[in-house]
């Protein structure tokens, strides 16, 4: 990416925190190759229209993750009729799942003073016994890049939290599901998406030729755990030297190299 000054690298790049600029772990995150993005592009007419797609789309996910954080601290939100189908199914599934958060740690501030990083913690939860780092993500799927980011809060916390277990994804999405083969339409940020459908591991042939009668928009809602986090972090690391690496002409500006 190309930066017009050092402020807009530092303020689209990090954090300025007490006197101190950190570079921001999503950005870090960010250098790693992404081929499930470079589909979306390829089917978009152009590069604008897909610029477009993911504008809108980020807006809905963030009123999703909004509207979340305020119902894990009790209170009552308004909820958007366009994200409704996804925040009912959640409302649901915390019926079903006891999920327990600190709100001083919901959108908190962390920082790694030792490997020099700082993120935005979605949550801090305790899950069926077990505390640690809670994520929410509004996509389609649960993605090993979310293991780099969620990792890197990990070894933020651990030296604070000596009883930190583990980490989760908790994933909050809406879908159609059509009522003769199983396929699924997701539509986010204007953009309609088919997946087919799969049947005990084995893709589903009637999908091909069927003339889709699609169900009412209903949410998906996943969570998962992914306990074992330190060879992540490695790969985290490895992927901060690369940034580091890119960026070394503005950060040496910074005065972080």
């Amino acid at each position: 990416m190309n930066y017009s000054n050092l402020q807009n690298f530092k303020e689209s790049s990090g954090y300025d925190i007490d006197g101190f600029w950190f570079p921001r772990v999503t950005k870090i995150v960010n250098i790693k190759s992404k081929p499930a993005l470079y589909y979306f592009y390829a089917e978009m007419n152009n590069f604008s229209a897909g610029e477009a797609v993911k504008k809108k789309s980020a807006a809905e996910g963030t009123l999703i993750h909004e509207i979340v954080e305020k119902i894990f601290i009790g209170e009552k939100p308004q909820i958007d009729e366009i994200v409704k189908p996804a925040i009912n199914t959640f409302l649901e599934f915390l019926e079903k799942k006891n999920i327990q958060i600190d709100p001083d740690f919901i959108e908190k501030r962390i920082i790694n003073f030792d490997e020099r990083y700082a993120g935005t913690l979605d949550a801090l939860a305790l899950i069926d016994g077990k505390f640690g780092v809670l994520d929410i993500k509004t996509s389609q799927a649960i993605y090993r890049d979310y293991n780099l980011q969620t990792s890197a809060y990990m070894a933020a916390l651990e030296k604070d939290f000596k009883n930190l277990q583990t980490r989760w994804i908790l994933r909050i999405d809406q879908i159609r599901t059509c009522l003769k083969c199983g396929a699924t339409l997701r539509e986010k940020g204007g953009r309609i998406k088919i997946r087919s459908a799969w049947q005990n591991g084995k893709y589903n042939p009637n999908m091909k030729n069927c003339e889709h009668e699609w169900g009412e928009l209903k949410g998906d809602v996943e969570l998962k755990e992914f306990p074992c986090w330190q060879q992540d972090f490695k790969a985290f690391l490895g992927a901060k030297k690369l940034w580091e690496w890119e960026n070394e002409y503005w950060l040496k500006q910074t005065g972080y190299l």
